[in-house]
């Protein structure tokens, strides 16, 4: 029986991560009160078990009285020295006590005492394994879904996906895989509940340390990020080793690594730009793929004033005001953009700078247009010397 015993808690060990000492513990305790239904009591008991071998018995402590009025706890002289002949009155005396004379109920309970072990110490060891993957990604398998909600298998446990932590038009078939984010492990009496999401920010962060070595080893930092989920992600980057481009890494060769967060998102764009300390080159680089012409940031405020070329407002405005909103809240600060003509219409730009910006523009072109014209027709020998005067240059079309 010990031998069947012992074998019965190393599987328990193997297969359910239950510690053998736990469970020896819970033997004991189901004996204890296996003996308080039997006699009444269990202050008089002790159970003494072998760790190694699994042997165990159960002493009952007796003390000799002249007469007994409760046999669960005294015993006369008579008997007590049929077990030892030097115990005298007052003594306490050893019992053996034969678990194979317990009652039926106090058998069955505790039987129901060790098997309520068990399951507590299963569902202990699942809710440890996931509480240390609280905050980071995992990976799993879609079952089925329960109105708007998504049962997902992750091994041992099983989670939901809520709607509210769904992408919006994000479907999923049963058996797929997944990755997720742990939002919260809770214990409850039924098990742990695992709380878990696709568009938690944090997910993005979580799949560039999975993919990006750089992230993941500390040399590049993911210095902030906001996210609309299944639209746009702005993450901003800053490395820690001079040598190494924190942007390009994170995109990686052809765009390999980037591609690849990307197809686990399902197409959702993913802006990388360079952090900065500097709040106004930072708020230029978040409204990125827009120009900037100027930035002016009240670093106590938290608010910047932006302004751009006129051509270039919708694009740093965004589609829905998205650009503008998730550089926002990238940065921290509040952001007013502009364009030029309502920068000079509110006084911000001083009323000639349309005329300054378009001579700056006139004399940029034309420097270009004569130093193109010189150097690229002098090279390639396209521009003959009777074709070229002072004062025009007429383009010479050569034979092939």
């Amino acid at each position: 029986m010990n031998a069947e015993l012992l074998e019965a808690l190393n599987i328990l060990e193997e297969e359910k991560n239950i510690s053998k000492e736990t469970m020896m513990e819970a033997i004991e305790n189901s004996l204890i009160n296996a003996c308080k239904n039997h006699f009444g009591t269990s202050d008089n008991i002790k159970v003494i078990m072998d760790h190694e071998t699994c042997d165990y018995s159960v002493i009952a402590e007796k003390e000799v009285v002249e007469e007994v009025y409760d046999p669960a706890i005294e015993i006369t002289l008579e008997d007590a020295q049929k077990v030892d002949s030097k115990l005298n009155m007052g003594d306490i005396v050893q019992i053996p006590v034969e678990s194979k004379s317990f009652g039926r109920i106090a058998t069955q309970n505790a039987k129901n005492l060790i098997l309520q072990k068990i399951r507590e110490e299963e569902r202990k060891v699942v809710y440890d394994q996931y509480f240390e993957k609280e905050k980071d990604i995992v990976t799993g398998i879609v079952q089925r879904y329960i109105g708007k909600n998504i049962s997902i298998n992750l091994g041992k446990a099983d989670a939901i996906l809520t709607e509210n932590e769904q992408v919006k038009n994000e479907v999923f078939q049963p058996t797929e895989r997944i990755k997720l984010y742990v939002v919260e492990v809770k214990n409850t009496p039924k098990g742990p509940k695992i709380l878990v999401s696709r568009t938690h920010p944090e997910l993005v962060k979580r799949l560039f340390e999975a993919e990006v070595a750089e992230v993941k080893d500390g040399t590049v930092e993911i210095k902030s990020i906001s996210r609309e989920a299944g639209s746009r992600t702005k993450i901003a980057v800053w490395s820690n080793d001079e040598n190494v481009d924190p942007v390009g890494a994170c995109v990686g060769m052809n765009g390999a690594r980037v591609n690849a967060i990307v197809n686990e998102l399902r197409g959702e764009k993913i802006d990388i730009i360079n952090w900065s300390d500097n709040p106004a080159l930072l708020i230029e680089n978040a409204l990125s793929p827009a120009k900037v012409i100027s930035v002016a940031a009240d670093p106590d405020d938290k608010t910047a004033s932006v302004i751009v070329p006129d051509y270039q407002l919708s694009l740093a405005i965004g589609k829905e005001g998205q650009n503008a909103r998730l550089a926002a809240r990238l940065t921290g600060y509040k952001i007013d953009i502009k364009s030029e003509t309502q920068a000079v219409e509110s006084g911000e730009l001083p009323a000639d700078y349309m005329d300054q910006m378009e001579e700056v523009v006139d004399e940029y072109i034309e420097e270009t247009y004569d130093e193109e014209i010189t150097d690229e027709a002098i090279t390639d020998n396209e521009c003959t010397e009777d074709a070229y005067t002072e004062d025009e240059i007429e383009f010479v079309e050569t034979e092939e």
